[in-house]
């Protein structure tokens, strides 16, 4: 998952495009980079490990002038967590310096990148997203939205992507549309985010969603919209409103923030517990789950674990190791909250069960009597190929045990999922154009035998980042 950004007809758009970073955080902390495109068409860059306040100063943002500029926040999907594979991409072009940066994740990459290999392709990195470069660079049409049509043409899976050519910029959703993107007004210029939360760091207007498909051009202060890329079913990624995206965003239509408390609602009526003096959530991405689970079951709403804000997202972090031992210093119970009671906990999700089995000790050790612990999503039973760190079965605790054994694990009086057809009602609309094959196995494309280990290669030892 990652957050991307892009700016056009702002001047210091570098400095924007940075800010904006700031609220795309939670969707990615291993790196984050801007490209900058200044008056004359010349493009600077900069990228970096670690949190976007690590990474960019006052000195390397005045270092990166123009009013045309895009940015990237990443944690790897494909491709390992190093800085060769940092985004966005910055290559020398025909038509003037290309940059990108992409949102998803391609499934046919492996066998692209080996086609383009044979003709004599040289990679830098072992990001999918560097292959669209090399079918945009090798397309023989003469105009660059012909050129990216043809690289499109080529490729399946996720992709939203902010792309300059030059000094125009490009806003991309795949036929499917599982990745959120927004189009945004500031000023006489114009903004493009992975959220809507992004527009309010910096002042910027919703203007509208992009929707499945869609191929829009920025330059000269205009928005045009380019031909739609060939139409296919949509399939909205339900994760994105379950866990990834940020509360106060719109996406795919909806409010992140009124989801969550309706499949919090839902998970009250499929999944009550008599008895319970109160409930609370595992903060920050079940806040509004757990608020919408006392609304339906009238148990009192309690804060009873305390956040460590400072130690970021324990889920999106690459390692399992790492994501251990940032659950101990995560969180810290309230034993006053929790002492002699009956408590029930909801989360969003149980991926791999190692931070929840370590939070129900803790809750036990603060005192609680029993612990019932609710999730607000069906059981994940499946890697995902679409930018979210599943990749294989054996990560999955739903994918190899029974719900009785996963409680047993945990060590909690209790478990109870939300059902599959209980997550789509909370979503809304047509529950068609969601994607949930990490629930149900129900993938919308055609996935190849090797992509889960071909997802994280190494780069070549010799790769080079500017």
């Amino acid at each position: 998952m990652c957050g991307i950004i892009g700016v056009s007809g702002l001047a210091e758009a570098a400095r924007l495009a940075y800010l904006g970073l700031y609220s795309l955080q939670h969707r990615g902390q291993e790196s984050a980079g801007v490209v900058a495109v200044d008056g004359e068409g010349v493009a600077r860059a900069h990228r970096g490990m670690g949190l976007v306040a690590e990474i960019f100063n006052e000195q390397i943002i005045a270092g990166l002038p123009g009013d045309v500029a895009i940015a990237h926040t990443r944690y790897s999907t494909a491709g390992t967590s190093v800085l060769a594979n940092a985004q966005p991409v910055l290559a020398g072009y025909r038509e003037g310096p290309l940059a990108l940066a992409h949102n998803g994740n391609l499934t046919n990459a492996v066998q692209l990148r080996s086609d383009l290999v044979a003709k004599g392709s040289i990679f830098q990195t072992s990001s999918d997203s560097e292959v669209l470069v090399h079918l945009i660079a090798r397309s023989e049409a003469r105009e660059p939205e012909d050129q990216l049509l043809d690289a499109l043409e080529r490729v399946e899976g996720a992709y939203s992507l902010v792309i300059t050519v030059g000094r125009t910029l490009y806003a991309i959703v795949d036929p499917r549309g599982f990745r959120p993107l927004w189009l945004g007004r500031l000023g006489a210029g114009h903004v493009v985010a992975s959220e809507t939360c992004a527009f309010d760091l910096i002042g910027a207007k919703a203007v509208r969603e992009l929707q499945p498909g869609d191929f829009v051009r920025i330059r000269d202060g205009k928005v045009e919209r380019l031909p739609s890329l060939p139409p296919k079913p949509a399939r909205r990624c339900v994760f994105e409103l379950v866990y990834f995206s940020r509360p106060d965003s719109t996406i795919f239509g909806r409010s992140v923030d009124r989801v969550r408390r309706a499949l919090g609602r839902e998970l009250a009526r499929e999944q009550p517990t008599p008895g319970a003096d109160c409930v609370f959530s595992v903060p920050d991405s079940s806040n509004a789950m757990a608020l919408g689970y006392a609304e339906e079951s009238g148990l009192k709403l309690e804060h009873a674990l305390i956040r460590n804000h400072y130690i970021g997202r324990t889920f999106i972090h690459p390692a399992q190791q790492i994501r251990s031992s940032a659950v101990k210093i995560k969180f810290n119970p309230v034993r006053e909250v929790l002492e002699g009671k009956k408590v029930v906990v909801v989360d969003d999700s149980l991926v791999r069960g190692t931070t929840s089995k370590e939070l129900v000790q803790m809750i036990r050790q603060a005192g609680a009597r029993e612990v019932h612990f609710r999730v607000a999503s069906a059981p994940i039973t499946g890697p995902c190929h679409y930018g979210i760190d599943t990749p294989t079965r054996e990560e999955l605790i739903a994918a190899s045990h029974s719900v009785d054994e996963i409680r047993a694990h945990l060590g909690v009086e209790s478990l109870g999922y939300l059902s599959l057809d209980g997550m789509l009602r909370a979503a809304g609309g047509d529950p068609g154009e969601f994607c949930h094959a990490c629930f149900s196995g129900d993938y919308p494309t055609t996935i190849p035998e090797d992509l889960a280990a071909n997802r994280h290669a190494a780069p070549l030892a010799t790769a080079v980042t500017p």
